[in-house]
């Protein structure tokens, strides 16, 4: 057991260092040799590296009181034991290594990104494709001590004849939408614009980028190539947020500036979709100023509507508003004041805000004052899979957003 122990630390001190680790000791370049050797006291991986690995060594000696069957949730419990809340996620990240896919990173010319393969391809989470310059990967890849031999590397500038084939591709979807062949063709060297072509033509299953440019501009190729799926006339943002209360999903927080109530009751639809690829019955309220019509205003007037609509449209849904974020949240507040309200013992878990600007505010406060962890943006509505990461990510953050591609890309594929 101690010499399984022993293995299993040597093993975690050659694999990339989280975020957590760095910023706790300040080292942002922290990486195996003479000034890492083994992993840090503070490492959370620890316990459920070396648990593990001494339970089985203990098993397959014989001196094992009890057997261990369930190893997902043994892992599961030593998380809850130094209180790290990533139950949902440790699901999904389940469900991608039974069936991984491939998955285009159109920034792998990113330290982040590359450690984040390393451990998707170590993990058996991902089929990495990396995008982007090779002679500069390559040299990430050395000077981090990264491993990542027989992972596809793919430099557009040096494939012409793609270039053009994409480009001509990219001109018969847009040809009546202002582009020329021209500008397709230079259109198809920016690789948000090649790797959703690698997507559109089954080249690869997902594609992940947004580490290092403005959302509107890495979405904006995604929608030119790929497209909403049918039947849908928009895309959606929503933030998973981890909280002590457990997992709320914020919706929309990243597309839609300033939606109509029909529009909105789309967007709980999608939400509502989404919410549910987490194995979760959505419990949706629809925020406001205003509690069922205690003030006017234009916001209120459509925030009502939509609820309106939304539970004609989805009567199997509990869907509650207009209603403020407080009054959503507390129960007692709603059996003492609204008796009526559908979200009483029916614990809300779904927030729609009314528009972009309160829904971006929403998680970004949570996040940075409640402490809660922030998952996505999930992009809703695309008619393959797409996702954009967080301007500035963490490497555990593109970690989970690539295990919710894989998953998506594994439903898209079967539906």
């Amino acid at each position: 057991m101690k010499l399984a122990a022993a293995k299993a630390i040597a093993a975690l001190a050659k694999e990339p260092v989280p975020d957590i680790v760095n910023k706790a000791y300040g080292d942002a370049k922290m990486a195996f040799g003479s000034l890492y050797l083994i992993p840090k006291p503070l490492d959370p991986r620890l316990i459920t590296t070396i648990a593990p690995a001494v339970a089985r060594a203990a098993m397959e000696s014989g001196v094992a009181k009890y057997a261990i069957t369930d190893w997902e949730a043994y892992e599961l419990e030593l998380q809850e034991r130094i209180g790290i809340d990533q139950r949902l996620m440790l699901r999904v990240v389940t469900r991608a290594k039974k069936d991984p896919k491939r998955v285009v990173f159109a920034e792998a010319d990113n330290v982040k990104i590359l450690k984040a393969v390393q451990v998707l391809r170590d993990e058996r989470v991902a089929i990495p494709i990396l995008l982007g310059r090779k002679e500069k990967i390559f040299q990430i890849i050395e000077e981090n001590q990264l491993d990542l031999s027989g992972v596809t590397i793919v430099d557009p500038y040096e494939d012409e004849e793609r270039l053009r084939h994409y480009g001509n591709l990219l001109f018969q979807k847009r040809k009546r939408k202002g582009l020329t062949p021209q500008e397709c063709y230079r259109l198809m060297k920016d690789r948000n614009y090649f790797g959703s072509m690698m997507v559109e033509l089954g080249e690869a299953d997902a594609l992940i980028s947004g580490l290092t440019k403005d959302y509107p501009k890495t979405i904006l190729p995604a929608l030119h190539v790929i497209g909403v799926k049918e039947g849908t006339d928009r895309v959606a943002g929503m933030y998973i947020m981890n909280t002590d209360r457990g997992p709320f999903f914020f919706s929309d927080t990243t597309v839609n500036v300033n939606p109509t109530a029909e529009q909105l009751v789309e967007i709980i639809g999608l939400t509502a979709n989404g919410v549910r690829f987490f194995d979760i019955d959505p419990k949706v309220a629809i925020l406001s100023y205003s509690n069922f019509g205690s003030a006017k205003g234009d916001v209120a007037t459509k925030t009502a509507k939509a609820a309106t609509l939304a539970r004609a449209r989805y009567p199997e849904m509990v869907i509650e508003g207009e209603m403020q974020a407080n009054v959503a949240l507390n129960e007692e507040i709603q059996q003492e004041n609204y008796p009526f309200s559908s979200l009483i013992g029916n614990k809300v878990n779904t927030l729609i805000f009314q528009d972009l600007s309160s829904g971006n505010i929403a998680y970004k406060l949570l996040s940075e004052l409640g402490h809660a962890e922030a998952i996505g943006p999930v992009l809703l509505g695309m008619n393959k899979p797409v996702h954009i990461l967080q301007l500035g990510s963490s490497i555990r953050e593109i970690i989970n957003m690539v295990a919710i591609a894989v998953v998506d890309a594994q439903t898209k594929g079967q539906s």
